[in-house]
This record gives structure tokens, sequence and C-alpha cells, in this order.
């Protein structure tokens, strides 16, 4: 006689962002009952109706909540085996009232809080991006602390952000003939795209081996440099770019000087493209595992691939950040 497996019950917070679409794309796609905490006023908010309306499509069970609703968000996580944090970098703080909510419920089997960035434990932030690394690195202790079970994703870079002109972060000039490259463009950075880190989460959900383990999303494939980068770029393009290198002294002056949101990218490419964060240790099995490694099934966009689908729409963004005069 088979036994009938028990499907895994997931909530994802913060749902309608950038990342947790793509998290509850995936969810629902590997089988698993879906859920989103959705704020009274985000689902009668007519910017956020058609995500709204891709979740109803999909089957997604719709839970009014709200994170700073105790009693609301305690409801919801009794509901479900696993909880997945998406929130905005803004909202890193609040996720302390996610982490006494998942105590008071005592059912939860596995939380994955809101990182997808840098692996904040081994960072080399500066200005904004050490607040933020900071913050998370607080949570993370806490949630061990707690003794909640618990998988912390270090997807590193989202391809759709921080490649060229496709950064979310601001609105990017038309193509030029020059690029800016931090220190000696050599550090290896990695890129990913949305949909693949939200796959490889939910095939973390169950998996023993990402138990208390952080999660590196770092393909060999997609772990380039940025002279690299701008290879590719000239490769696909059949143009030839000016490199023009910032040293770091400068660009810790830029940072400085900067207001927000430069600053903010400015200290993260800092840490990335200078100080080499995502790549300048090795993944130990004591602390972590990596996800294509640990999922060879999954097929994952490379930086080529990527490139080539969106050629027409890459000038580098740092062009933007750093003036090119600068002395």
């Amino acid at each position: 006689m088979a036994v009938a497996v028990k499907s895994t019950n997931v909530l994802v917070i913060g749902g309608t962002g950038s990342v947790g679409k793509f998290i509850i794309e995936a969810s629902v796609k590997a089988g698993h009952p879906t859920f989103a905490l959705v704020r009274e006023s985000t689902m009668f908010n007519p910017a956020k109706s058609p995500i709204i309306q891709t979740f109803k499509n999909l089957g997604v069970n719709l839970v009014l909540g709200d994170i700073h609703d105790h009693e609301s968000l305690v409801k919801a996580i009794k509901q479900v085996d696993v909880v997945i944090s998406t929130v905005s970098y803004l909202h890193i703080p609040d996720q302390y009232k996610i982490i006494s909510a998942i105590k008071e419920a005592g059912n939860v089997k596995r939380f994955f809080p809101s990182e997808f960035g840098n692996d904040v434990d081994r960072s080399n932030g500066v200005n904004w991006a050490e607040n933020l690394f900071n913050n998370k690195a607080q949570i993370r202790r806490t949630i061990e602390v707690e003794g909640i079970p618990h998988t912390f994703v270090v997807a590193n870079f989202f391809a759709g952000h921080f490649l060229p002109n496709l950064s979310g972060l601001r609105a990017l000039l038309t193509p030029t003939n020059k690029v800016i490259i931090f220190g000696d463009g050599n550090p290896k950075a990695v890129f990913n795209t949305h949909e693949d880190v939200a796959t490889y989460t939910i095939q973390a959900i169950d998996d023993p081996r990402t138990l208390n383990k952080i999660l590196y999303v770092r393909p060999h494939a997609n772990t380039i440099s940025f002279n690299e980068l701008v290879s590719i770029w000239e490769k696909n393009t059949s143009n030839t770019l000016e490199r023009v290198y910032v040293p770091e002294e400068l660009i810790l002056r830029q940072i400085q000087e900067s207001s927000f949101p430069n600053t903010m990218s400015l200290s993260i490419c800092h840490a990335t493209f200078v100080k080499e964060d995502q790549t300048n240790f090795e993944i130990e099995p004591s602390f972590g595992v990596e996800a294509s490694q640990l999922y060879p099934h999954v097929k994952f966009t490379t930086i080529d691939e990527f490139l080539e689908r969106n050629i027409d729409r890459t000038p580098f963004y740092l062009n933007q950040l750093i003036p090119e005069n600068i002395e």
C-alpha cells in the first residue's frame, strides 16, 4: 500500500515584492500549497492588482494580515510548515516580529529570512552596506539563539537589478562608449536570475542538507569578473568600450559624498567589485552548501544567455553612479 506524502504548506511574507512573487510562483509550480500574507490595503491597491490577480489564477491562498499585527501573523503561520520572508531592505528589522510569531505558533519546520544578497557574515561593507549587512546578521543570530530551524539564502546579485541597464535601482541613460569599472575589475561576482533563485529556494525547503545552513547560489558559469562581463558585452555587440578604472579611494569618497539611493548602490558594489565579498571565501560543509551542486537537475540561466536575450538594453549602470571626470 502506497504511503501518501504530506505536502508542505508554504507562507511567503512580502510576496508582492520583486523577489516574493517569484518565490510564490516557484512554490506553486513545485506543487506546494502556497499562502501569501497580504495587507488589506494591498488587496485593493490598483498598482498591485495585476500581481494579486496572478496569485488568484495560480491558486495561491491569500491570507489577510500584517507583519505589525501579531495576532494575524501567528494565525497565518499556524497554517503552514515553512515561512519565507522576502520583505524589502527597509523592513529587515520588522522580521523580529516574524521570529516572535514563529516562536508562539510553534509549528514551523523551516524559516527563510529575507536575505537574497551577499553573505552578511562574510562581508566587507562600508557605510550603507555595512548597516544593512549588520542588520541581517543580527536577524541570523536571533534565529539561531531562538532555536528556529532555518536556511539562509545567499543569492548574490540579481541579474535583472545589477547587470547593465537592467537595474531596478534607478532609470538609466543610453549607452556610451565608456564603461566605469571599480578597482582593477578582476574580483569575481555572481549573477543569477530571480526565477533561478526562487527555484533553488523552494528546492531547499524540505531538504535536510540545507537545514540550519547557508544556501549559496553560486554556479560556476555565473561567477565572473567585471572585466569578463564587459568582454561578454563587447562580444555580443561587436563593439569595443573604453574601460575607465576607478581606484578604491575615489570610490570611498564618492560613497561619502553621494546621497541615497546612489550611496546604497555604490557601497554594495564596492563590497562586491572591490572587496570581492561574494567569492573571496570557500563554501565549507560546516556552514553552507552550493545550490547548483546540490540540485544539478535545475537548469539555470547563464550570464551569456541572459545578456544575449537583453543585449539591446545593456549599457553599464555604474557609469551613472560615478562621474567620468572624478579625480
